[in-house]
């Protein structure tokens, strides 16, 4: 189970996500922590069981114990943020704005790695989930934190790069059962 795996399951008609796949995990210019959060988080985030399945033991490999944990961390808290922040900025009441959200996100102050590299994933993980208000949030903080914009387009591209992965095979495997 691994990168080269994940990369033969994609059809021929979606070559380029197969390279795509390669250079933007392979060939990446992040650090190896950044680099492995952001595909086991946005992985986790695709939704995809055999996304998951075939970059999650790559991910764990390079991580450590406490960077692994954090990146799930980031994927389950911006699984419920996205949808919280979305929500509010879609709604034409703005007074929803104004009320107390009161839901625990304590791993995003103490998240237990770098705090850079938990607001990349962060990042990456509102990047799949679509959560414009999430995105702007989080790129203030990497830049203010001086991470500079090729880093952070790493982390989406990688983010947009996991998901049509996974939206292609899950679409294979609901094909290949249907008939």
């Amino acid at each position: 189970m691994s990168l080269d795996s994940l990369k033969s399951a994609v059809p021929d008609y979606a070559k380029d996500l197969k390279l795509n796949l390669g250079s933007v995990i392979g060939n990446s210019d992040l650090p190896a922590q950044q680099l492995w959060g952001t595909v086991l988080a946005t992985a986790i985030a695709s939704r995809s069981p055999i996304v998951l399945r075939e970059l999650e033991p790559e991910a764990k490999a390079n991580l450590s114990p406490e960077a692994y944990s954090a990146a799930k961390s980031a994927a389950a808290v911006m699984a419920m943020n996205n949808v919280f922040y979305r929500t509010r900025h879609l709604l034409s009441d703005h007074e929803y704005g104004t009320l107390r959200a009161g839901l625990r996100m304590n791993v995003i102050g103490n998240p237990g790695v770098d705090k850079v590299d938990f607001e990349l994933w962060s990042f990456a993980v509102s990047a799949v989930n679509g959560c414009g208000m999430c995105l702007d949030s989080h790129e203030q903080v990497l830049r203010k934190a001086g991470v500079d914009r090729e880093t952070i387009q790493e982390a989406f591209k990688i983010a947009a790069v996991v998901e049509a992965v996974g939206v292609t095979l899950d679409a294979e495997a609901v094909l290949a059962d249907a008939q």
